[in-house]
């Protein structure tokens, strides 16, 4: 079987879960402190925080920022139905608009005709790792006086093209920027996420929200030669990710550059593989753009169904996934009111196929998925 991913460990991530196990200090400690510090230094933003996953890490986000009830967040309903549940937890209402089918992200056209008064953020994504429009989005959210948030769960490691210098996505853009350390991501720690910002504000309220609002960190409560009695301010959370995620999530770090260009070195090579094929569309990556490729994702010709080339491939051995859903065919959000058109967010969803990519991915395996689609198109079409 070719998985639809693969992560990349070894003996140096065993390593330090071992260390960090030994070590007696396996909740959130020392070592997500470091994760931390060194995720920052990476993208080039003044602080970083860790939590349990990126859906958390969204959630806190637009808490942080004082979002409501009666609140309005633009976002993609072409994404992870996380996108518009971490919404739906502040109480506020997720408002979807379309993608451009070039890019599977934010059309800013769309989100510029959906601001209205009750606006309070665009939640915008890197879809599949690749980088949307955030210098249009950005400008956009400043001219009415909104914040931007970047879900930039499948991101990390893609590159954006600013003025003249190219720039890590986390580097601080919008408000904050959410990441994922979910398996089907480029590096992994099984679950967790990251929360990258400029404003300290922000981050000193994350740092509190992630851990029930607790006012003394527990590195600071153990490491004390005096007794202290710690506060709770608020209402808080258990976001917290564990040191052993971060040890594993230290040694990914150091991973991420071969990573990322062994994967831009797949995707190349799938795109001269299947540039041939009549009718398909493969993706685009826009010249302000660097994709870390965590997706490789594929528009099948007009009339093939989805289904069927996909149910084909898996019997030849091959895994493949359909195009990123879509929320607001969801229950939870399938009777509300839609008030914006979302027909090629559904589109992406019905036509497309995302196919097999990892940075172990040999040439045989490509050429082998190359040649299977290339012979189900061709029969599909008998």
């Amino acid at each position: 079987m070719i998985p639809i991913a693969k992560p990349f460990l070894d003996k140096a991530e065993a390593d330090a879960a071992h260390e960090t196990v030994l070590s007696g200090w396996l909740s959130q400690g020392p070592q997500v402190v470091a994760f931390e510090r060194e995720f920052a230094a990476l993208v080039g933003a003044p602080h970083a925080c860790a939590v349990s996953n990126c859906t958390t890490a969204l959630h806190l986000a637009l808490l942080t920022l004082g979002i409501g009830a009666g609140d309005e967040v633009i976002t993609a309903s072409h994404s992870f139905i996380a996108s518009a549940n971490s919404i739906r937890y502040c109480g506020a209402t997720p408002v979807f608009v379309d993608i451009d089918p070039a890019t599977y992200n934010l059309d800013p056209a769309c989100v510029a005709d959906a601001i209205t008064e009750r606006t309070r953020a665009i939640l915008v994504v890197h879809q599949m790792g690749m980088p949307c429009e955030l210098v249009s989005l950005t400008a956009l959210a400043e001219r009415h006086g909104i914040a931007v948030i970047e879900d930039a769960a499948c991101a990390i490691g893609s590159q954006i093209k600013i003025g003249d210098k190219w720039d890590l996505i986390g580097k601080p853009h919008g408000t904050m920027a959410c990441f994922s350390f979910h398996p089907r991501k480029v590096i992994t720690t099984g679950e967790g996420g990251m929360l990258t910002t400029s404003d300290s504000d922000h981050n000193r309220k994350l740092r509190l929200w992630r851990q029930h609002a607790m006012d003394v960190p527990d590195t600071v409560r153990h490491g004390s030669p005096e007794v202290i009695f710690e506060k709770y301010l608020f209402v808080g959370f258990n976001y917290r990710m564990t040191d052993m995620q971060a040890a594993i999530g230290r040694k990914q770090l150091e991973r991420l550059p071969n990573l990322i260009a062994r994967r831009r070195t797949v995707a190349a090579r799938y795109s001269e593989l299947l540039g041939s094929f009549d009718g398909l569309i493969l993706p685009h990556e826009p010249e302000w753009a660097r994709s870390n490729w965590q997706s490789y994702c594929v528009r099948l010709p007009d009339g093939i169904d989805q289904r069927t080339v996909m149910q084909n491939l898996l019997d030849k051995g091959i895994a493949t996934r359909r195009g990123i859903m879509c929320a607001h065919r969801e229950a939870p959000y399938a009777g509300g009111e839609q008030r914006h058109d979302l027909h090629q967010s559904e589109l992406a969803q019905d036509r497309s196929i995302l196919l097999p990519i990892y940075a172990q991915m040999v040439e045989e395996e490509q050429v082998r998925v190359a040649n299977a689609l290339q012979s189900e198109l061709e029969r599909v079409r008998v």
